[in-house]
């Protein structure tokens, strides 16, 4: 395959260097001035113009479509879905289709693997929840996912839950940790439901809200990795036995402490108070991280008294919202996806070092791995292979399964590793990671393993084998591929390439398959 259809076929700008060639109308934007479109907008606008910061312009229809799925569903429109998209008039067609996908079964498919990053779902060591655990933990956050449960429910659950850790899957919350001991337990939910790092808060602290997480038990059964969650009473009575317990909350506020109540579910209740800002300032701030790229406090599970928010009103408000919709996530997805400041193009148009912070532009970030696998699969019409032979039963997925829908972190795939997949030992952010290496690029460009796909999937070669003429095919392969049509100049580009010398007997529309999945505007959300 020729580098010339690579370097000619597709110039997209993937720095803000570029920007400037581009005219004011272009592919990726609109050639219309942004104006604030709610709360969020005005919060944000106001901060960028006390800055001097210019916003960047809405994006293309073509660059929400796509951007809007893969941030959703971690899924690529399909070419019927594109299309249609790209040709419907209606100027509401941008809420309609947040609507759609916000009930897509994709959506509890792709924010389940988010949650199991963050919840450390993973059968083998350091975790060791091991298979039967890892599928009914994770089926639980993914039906928790599909009907919304609302949130404060949802932590709840996780916090007090009690009893055998296949039947009573939000047990595993106090599995999925590398230790039992309380201060590990207590980090945990730091980590997890305020954002927080407690291994470096004071000593006192921690041991103050580890007391509320001195008394779980653990008991196994005879079944095999079967194991009972359990309040432990015994050791708490005989605790007692030395003088009074109390626990200390966060916020210095000592609890006394006794068996009539789980502790657990004394610190779940000072948690989950709608007045509480550890714990709705972490999930709004996460769901802003996890669809911009950057949280309005970064990083977002670092969360310190000392670390200012971005946009302090715009975190109180996304605040308020939670709390008024009754801990509705999808309410908060569906005021951030509608809102200007999330639809902005990636093509910045200002050079202020705080540019991206403020976050007037979309910021470039390459697919995450499991991702840019499943794209691949779609594209081609291919599958992936993935199973675990350790520890038994063993783990065979089904042929079909898609790599952002796999339960189990401790799944071995090379494609992944090399992509950035994290290996959900720690529920850290920076565990996974999206930033490009070469050899991830020399195996999209060079490996067996694409080249077959691209060769030899069913899907691809049926797309260029049942287009009518020349342009349909290639507009077809840009909707598949890009989810938007090509230019008249790229028509051309390809056109010429499919009548020169260069492509010595080759299928010239493989080629432009192979290019254009080789493209930064394939490789990245933007």
């Amino acid at each position: 395959m020729q580098n010339s259809l690579v370097a000619a076929v597709l110039l997209f700008p993937v720095s803000t260097g570029m920007a400037a060639e581009l005219p004011v109308s272009s592919l990726y934007q609109s050639d219309e001035e942004p104006t604030p479109a709610g709360t969020i907008d005005s919060l944000v606008f106001d901060q960028l113009k006390q800055l001097a910061i210019q916003p960047a312009r809405i994006c293309s229809d073509a660059v929400f479509v796509r951007r809007v799925y893969i941030d959703l569903l971690g899924t690529l429109p399909t070419l019927e879905e594109a299309r249609h998209f790209l040709q419907n008039p209606d100027s509401n067609k941008r809420s309609a289709l947040i609507e759609h996908l916000l009930e897509r079964e994709e959506f509890a498919d792709y924010w389940a693997m988010k949650w199991g990053d963050l919840l450390r779902v993973k059968a083998e060591f350091p975790i060791n929840l091991w298979p039967n655990a890892v599928q009914a933990y994770h089926r639980w956050i993914w039906a928790s996912l599909r009907e919304n449960m609302p949130y404060d429910r949802f932590a709840r659950e996780l916090l007090t839950g009690s009893g055998s850790n296949f039947r009573v899957p939000q047990v595993n919350f106090y599995r999925a940790v590398q230790g039992r001991d309380p201060q590990t337990l207590a980090r945990a939910v730091g980590l997890t439901f305020m954002g927080t790092r407690a291994e470096s808060w004071e000593a006192d602290r921690l041991a103050g809200m580890a007391s509320f997480f001195s008394y779980v038990g653990y008991k196994q059964t005879t079944e095999w990795k079967e194991e009972i969650i359990f309040f432990d009473t015994v050791a708490m009575t005989r605790a007692a036995a030395g003088g009074a317990i109390e626990g200390i909350l966060p916020d210095g506020t000592r609890i006394p402490l006794s068996v009539e109540k789980d502790p657990r579910e004394v610190f779940a209740d000072w948690l989950i108070r709608p007045e509480n800002p550890w714990f709705n300032r972490n999930i709004v701030n996460r769901i802003w991280y996890w669809l911009l790229g950057r949280g309005i406090i970064h990083e977002p599970d670092a969360i310190r008294p000392d670390q200012a928010a971005s946009h302090p009103e715009l975190l109180a408000f996304l605040e308020q919202e939670l709390t008024s919709s009754k801990y509705d996530l999808k309410h908060i997805y569906r005021l951030i996806l509608n809102s200007k400041t999330y639809q902005f193009s990636s093509i910045s148009r200002s050079e202020h070092p705080q540019a991206a912070a403020y976050f007037a532009s979309y910021p470039l970030r390459r697919l995450d791995a499991e991702v840019l696998m499943d794209a691949l699969c779609q594209i081609s019409g291919t599958t992936e292979e993935y199973y675990s032979l350790i520890p038994e039963p063993y783990t065979i997925i089904p042929e079909h399964q898609r790599s952002i829908a796999l339960a189990d972190g401790s799944i071995t795939s090379s494609f992944l590793e090399m992509f950035g997949r994290p290996p959900r030992d720690t529920g850290l952010v920076s565990e996974r990671n999206n930033r490009p290496t070469a050899e991830q690029r020399l195996h999209l460009l060079n490996s067996t393993h694409i080249r077959q796909k691209i060769e030899r999937g069913d899907q691809l070669n049926q797309l260029i084998r049942s287009g009518r003429n020349q342009v349909e095919v290639v507009r077809n392969l840009y909707l598949t591929i890009l989810s938007r049509f090509p230019t008249e100049e790229e028509l051309q580009i390809v056109r010429a390439y499919s009548q020169s010398g260069e492509v010595k007997g080759r299928n010239p529309f493989t080629d432009l398959a192979w290019a254009l999945i080789n493209s930064a505007e394939f490789i990245y959300r933007h």
